[in-house]
């Protein structure tokens, strides 16, 4: 596209375009509703209670996380990474990582702060069935998990976290992940395993697997299908519920400070739910929360039961996961008919026998509802998998009777729950970890950075002082990678990994980088395809995160290679598409965060990530969104501006534009296109897409397509909407003025150039030139240029 390799200046006191035109819409006041709409925030506010078409109309707060986006959103292009990040960052000179991570909770839908939230402590729940009756009795189905993952999401206060150089620090945003004990396990797959018969992700859409995973315990990890699935069932439910509106608030172009909460939800679901695989240790149980209720009859016994259920028994994890993580024991005391005397002598007796890793709960065994005066509602979980949310809104649409899934709990109860987990976290877990990570490293990762280490690398490698039989697969009898397709949990390298990873989850970021560095040579020796993957995933992203500036040199030979070796082993090798998508989306964003010259490798992960075709359509028309963003993040230098990619970032935003259109996603399309025709009046003249004839048609055929779908949907509402007799003079009245201005209307969308006045049947579109300039257009003969401008 050689128009978009072009100067954004090469024409700067020139008449050849267009003047800029922003989109106006004015405030329609329509008495039957008695209120206006005036800005996108508008439509979050009102939509929660619009009947939904397809659904029940209690499942709106099944979509409430995409409806209720943030309330302020500047409409700068850089508005947000400068507040996120110090000026330096974006200079064309260096960039810099150091104010990354503060400030990462304020805004939920960031991208960073969904790797911060995403990569943390997961706390594996086990219950005895006295429990599991009294939950179900109080209303939770599914146990003291579902209670407690809601509150997990988000620890109350302050959480203070030591390195390992002795430095504390101190978060506000920290989190831990309840799951299910023994549910989401992925067993590896052996390394005689045909990968012939492995399915090859190179159509949009695909996923590992052709089965579903169930609610709860993915069989094969993530599906990209299901991300993709509830993303567009969110979409679908915004466009049916937007006809409804009086206004519509789409004259807004992409919020580029703000990501989409489309794009916000696609993240989280793609990070939600890590499944428990042995490559990486996210998902291995940092703690275990052994339950008991007061109405145990047996309760030392039974906590030990399930202790050595969960140690040596049948309900044991595989032997390639560390099963010395820590127990802490929970005494669920009912308050309204058990008696406190007896709780607090048997939480002490615990103590006794099982250490000071203990807490007595004390909740209400009663079932709360809205009308109960200390009733507040259970927040919903932001970090369910895919699957899961899937299922509900399946359940949504197929039952007639579906309830609002939206549930109570009593106030005190709230706050027994909160007071739990904190201390749970800052006196048991955090602790806890900080302890491993110093022994590991002193006592492991340490004999392999020194010159000793090195050269037990180099004898493994070469497979001196081994003998000379070799296994099947290709690895040396020194190779502690298992034919079965893992390291056992004892070996040097999986201690290694649950160091890095531990190291990751209290923000270590150098300690991670360094353990991940080293672990990348071990498994490309042993031909450990998916450790290889996801080590160079981890050690790029860990070093993204890390406060320091990244040289371009560096950034060559430390992130691409990391990305690549990534990119090409979880495509190639492993046939996990999944990885991969989730590598560069990252990877993108991080980059991206850092500005300067780091946006343009943003870009480019983000094109090799659609030229792989392994996302659906959602996910396609969303990067198109985000590399759009990513383009307009760039700053130029001087009062021209010299250096920056605003065409790019248009084009993108075209593009996007034209994904949208064929899903018949019209509002997110709307919004592409408004960005895009914004961007082209703002450039300097003779820089639009005037003079390009494919470009410029193209962008007015997708303008005109939105003007009669939307128009089109228009009709149908009024044609199925009804109104008492007593409001219909009140609509007569103003009915004149919404004919003639339209909310909805986006004819102006249709121009890249043109003004808020011009038509659609004028295309392709053209200046008011002076006198010399229509001379030389008469005389030029050469063939149009079918460019964007």
């Amino acid at each position: 596209m050689s128009g978009f390799m072009q100067s954004d200046h090469d024409s700067p006191t020139g008449r050849g375009s267009l003047p800029p035109s922003p989109v106006i819409a004015p405030a329609l006041k329509v008495q039957k509703a008695r209120h206006t709409l005036n800005d996108a925030s508008s439509l979050s506010q009102s939509e929660i209670n619009l009947p939904y078409r397809r659904s029940h109309p209690s499942a709106a707060s099944l979509y409430a996380s995409t409806l209720s986006p943030p309330a302020s959103r500047s409409q700068s292009p850089i508005g947000r990474p400068a507040s996120r990040v110090t000026s330096s960052v974006f200079n064309t000179g260096s960039n810099n990582g150091l104010a990354l991570v503060s400030g990462a909770g304020d805004s939920p839908g960031d991208p960073l702060n969904l790797i911060l939230r995403a990569f943390v402590p997961h706390v594996a729940v086990y219950t005895s069935e006295d429990t599991d009756i009294l939950l179900k009795e109080k209303g939770f189905a599914r146990g003291l998990w579902e209670l407690l993952r809601p509150f997990g999401e988000r620890v109350q206060g302050k959480v203070i976290i030591r390195d390992s150089n002795g430095s504390s620090r101190t978060y506000e945003d920290y989190s831990i992940h309840f799951v299910r004990f023994g549910e989401g396990i992925v067993h590896p797959e052996s390394v005689t395993t045909n990968l012939k018969n492995a399915q090859v992700p190179r159509s949009n859409g695909a996923s590992e697997k052709s089965n579903e995973p169930g609610r709860g315990s993915p069989r094969q990890g993530i599906s990209i299908s299901d991300v993709e699935s509830v993303t567009d069932r969110h979409l679908r439910y915004a466009e049916e519920s937007f006809f409804s509106l009086p206004q519509s608030p789409t004259n807004h172009g992409l919020d580029i400070d703000v990501p989409s909460p489309y794009y916000a939800l696609y993240l989280r679901r793609l990070l939600s739910g890590l499944p428990l695989t042995p490559h990486e240790t996210f998902a291995h149980p940092v703690a275990s929360v052994i339950a008991i209720s007061s109405r145990n009859q047996d309760p030392i016994g039974t906590l030990q039961r399930l202790y050595d259920e969960s140690f040596s028994g049948d309900a044991r994890l595989p032997n390639w996961v560390n099963a010395e993580y820590l127990r802490y024991y929970v005494l669920v005391h009912e308050e309204e008919r058990d008696d406190i005397t007896r709780s607090m002598s048997l939480f002490d007796q615990m103590k006794r026998n099982f250490g000071l890793h203990c807490h007595l709960l004390r909740i209400r065994g009663t079932q709360s509802v809205a009308t109960d005066d200390d009733s507040i509602p259970l927040p919903r979980s932001e970090w369910m998998s895919a699957a899961e949310e899937m299922a509900d809104i399946r359940k949504s649409e197929d039952q007639e009777d579906f309830e609002d899934p939206t549930r109570y709990i009593f106030d005190s109860d709230a706050t027994a729950i909160r007071t739990f987990i904190r201390e749970m976290v800052t006196q048991s877990i955090i602790p806890t970890m900080e302890r491993k990570v110093s022994e590991w490293n002193d006592q492991v990762a340490s004999r392999r950075r020194g010159l000793a280490g090195r050269f037990v690398g180099l004898t493994k490698r070469w497979g001196f002082g081994s003998s000379s039989r070799t296994s099947f697969s290709g690895q040396g009898s020194g190779s502690n990678y298992d034919s079965l397709g893992f390291y056992r949990q004892e070996t040097p390298e999986a201690i290694m990994r649950k160091l890095a990873d531990y190291a990751f989850m209290l923000r270590d970021w150098k300690l991670a980088n360094s353990t991940y560095d080293l672990l990348r040579s071990d498994f490309n020796n042993d031909k450990a395809w998916r450790y290889h993957a996801a080590a160079n995933e981890m050690a790029a992203i860990s070093l993204l995160i890390m406060p320091q500036n990244i040289s371009a040199r560096s950034r060559v030979e430390t992130i691409d290679t990391a990305f690549e070796a990534a990119f090409y082993s979880y495509i190639t090798r492993c046939s996990a598409p999944y990885g991969a998508l989730r590598c560069l989306a990252l990877g993108m964003e991080l980059l991206r965060l850092r500005g300067g010259s780091c946006v343009d490798d943003a870009a480019k992960w983000g094109i090799r990530l659609l030229e792989s075709r392994i996302m659906g359509p959602v996910g396609d028309a969303l990067i198109k969104e985000r590399l759009a963003v990513c383009y307009a993040s760039k700053q130029g230098m001087g009062s021209h501006l010299w250096g920056s990619r605003r065409r790019k970032s248009a084009m993108w935003s075209v593009l996007g534009a034209e994904s949208w259109v064929a899903q018949s996603k019209f509002i997110q399309a709307q919004r592409c296109l408004n960005e895009a025709r914004k961007t082209y009046s703002e450039l300097p003249s003779g820089n639009g897409i005037d003079k390009f004839s494919y470009a410029s048609m193209l962008v007015l055929g997708i303008g005109k397509q939105l003007n009669e779908n939307l128009e089109a949907g228009e009709h149908l509402q009024d044609d199925g909407s009804t109104s008492d007799d007593d409001e219909s003079e009140a609509v007569d009245e103003e009915s004149e003025a919404l004919d003639v201005v339209r909310g909805r209307r986006i004819s102006t969308l249709g121009l890249p150039g043109g003004t808020a006045g011009a038509g659609l049947e004028t295309a392709p579109l053209k200046a008011q030139l002076d006198a010399s300039e229509e001379e030389r257009e008469r005389q030029d003969t050469g063939e149009a240029k079918d460019d964007f401008g």
